[in-house]
């Protein structure tokens, strides 16, 4: 009897390994607690050598392995860490564009400096900085100069040998990328410049340099550099033509020259000092001119009164320069002469006036540039003929108006003294209508044909002279004014007064 229940404590025993292995958060104290008290009961010896303790081990084992088969369940949870897929949402991020005007600064015997100007786009992220890389001439290899990027724009290279021929470029980079990068165009030959190249251009080459066709282009422009640079002329990034443009230069200026400048010849040139890489440049402009065309499709608009009305278009060929304005002229029939009625019309369309009645015009327009009035003119085809405005006079009509007034003295005769054997005047105004006749009195005696005195009237002034008078001249003296309408009179004294 014994020996059944040493077969009872073997498969607890079993349960304790597989409690602790998948479910330690169990607390997997208290089942050994429990289980330890009936093996004192039994002796140790009987529990060991007993075989039903293995074979139910594997029982608990096929018990076990549910929970593994449970565990990889718990993995699926991995394949959803892609639920977070807006990354490749974001948006593409480009990387900055090229350096602009890499450019030679300095040469030494062992070392180049460079400058450059930042990139036009550097990206949302912006410039980490610069990385600048050279070759050897012939070489393919490009390698680092600078160990870590760097954001200013100016970078001396070192410990270069001198001698050799470098090519260098530059490269931008941000958290997207590096860029293209800026490349010098001439491999850089790495010797001492003592004086850097540089252009001094004449005041009066740096705007557009105006010569008419036929005229000879001669123009020197200085430089400065040693060792001695080497100078290129280039059009439109081509070469000259050496049948028209002559070049000489020299060890301080470099002369321009074309013999017979023609309007093929306009344009810019640019002129290239350089030392091993390091150059310096400038743009001579050049507009040949000529007179331009004659204007187009002059027409006689109206013809009212004394006026004329011109209207035109410009001409085709402005002589590669801007039309400043127009020249009218007239001609008259009669006399066939040019003269010229408007200058620098600045329109397509004039009116002329003042013109003679009865005479007939014809008139043709300039079109005028720097170079002065075109060769041809613009004429009518038509003539103008200033016909006389027949009009019919009619004499305003003014309303009768009833003149007739009676005499009436406006100025009286004053009072006056002279002296004997001194003539003297009497004056008085007066009007009336009729005119009315003048009556002289004196003394209320009418003065008659006496030599002595001389009466005269002008425009309604009467006057009485009286010739040397004497002291029996003096009295009352009377202007008397009679018309149809009645009659006036005035009254003065006149004393005459002995020599003292």
């Amino acid at each position: 009897k014994t020996a059944p229940p040493a077969t009872e404590p073997a498969p607890a025993t079993p349960k304790k390994e597989p409690v602790p292995t998948p479910k330690e958060e169990s607390a997997p104290a208290p089942a050994p607690a429990a289980e330890e008290p009936p093996a004192p009961e039994h002796p140790p010896a009987t529990e060991q050598p007993t075989a039903p303790a293995d074979k139910p081990a594997p029982v608990p084992t096929t018990e076990v392995t549910p929970a593994p088969e449970e565990g990889p369940p718990a993995p699926p949870a991995e394949p959803q860490a892609p639920a977070p897929e807006p990354k490749p949402e974001k948006p593409k991020a480009e990387p900055p564009s090229s350096p602009l005007s890499l450019a030679v600064e300095e040469v030494s015997e062992n070392s180049v400096t460079l400058t450059w100007k930042a990139p036009e786009q550097t990206g949302h992220s912006g410039l980490d900085g610069y990385v600048v890389e050279i070759c050897k001439d012939g070489s393919t290899d490009w390698t680092a100069a600078n160990k870590e990027p760097f954001l200013s724009t100016r970078y001396t290279i070192q410990d270069l040998s001198s001698g050799d021929k470098i090519h260098v470029r530059v490269k931008a980079l941000s958290a997207s990328g590096a860029s293209v990068p800026a490349t010098l165009e001439q491999p850089v030959l790495i010797r001492e410049i003592l004086q850097l190249p540089r252009i001094r251009m004449p005041r009066h080459l740096r705007q557009t340099y105006v010569r008419r066709v036929g005229d000879a282009v001669n123009v020197m422009i200085p430089f400065q550099g040693k060792p001695q640079p080497e100078v290129i002329w280039t059009k439109g990034n081509q070469p000259l033509d050496t049948s028209r443009i002559n070049i000489c230069n020299t060890q301080k200026d470099t002369i321009f020259y074309i013999r017979e400048a023609q309007r093929s010849d306009s344009g810019k040139y640019e002129l290239t000092v350089r030392i091993n890489g390091a150059e310096d440049k400038a743009t001579l402009d050049i507009r040949v001119i000529e007179p331009p065309g004659a204007p187009q499709n002059l027409k006689l608009v109206d013809v009212w009164g004394f006026n004329v009305a011109l209207e035109w278009t410009p001409p085709v060929d402005n002589g590669n320069s801007e039309i400043k304005g127009y020249v009218v002229q007239k001609s008259d029939k009669k006399s066939g002469k040019w003269f010229t009625v408007l200058e620098r019309c600045t329109r397509t369309s004039c009116t002329i006036s003042d013109l003679i009645i009865g005479n007939t015009y014809s008139f043709r327009v300039f079109a005028e540039n720097a170079c002065g009035l075109s060769e041809k003119a613009a004429i009518t085809s038509g003539v103008a003929h200033i016909e006389k405005t027949k009009t019919a006079y009619q004499p305003e009509k003014i309303p009768q108006r009833d003149m007739m007034e009676p005499p009436k003295f406006t100025q009286p005769l004053t009072d006056r003294t002279t002296t004997r054997g001194y003539s003297t005047h009497l004056f008085c105004c007066v009007r009336g209508f009729p005119q009315p006749k003048i009556i002289w009195m004196k003394n209320q005696m009418e003065i008659r044909k006496d030599p002595k005195y001389i009466a005269m009237i002008e425009q309604g002034v009467c006057s009485l002279e009286i010739r040397k008078p004497s002291p029996f001249d003096g009295g009352i003296y009377t202007c008397k004014a009679v018309n149809p309408l009645g009659e006036a009179s005035v009254d003065c004294k006149l004393d005459v007064k002995g020599k003292i």
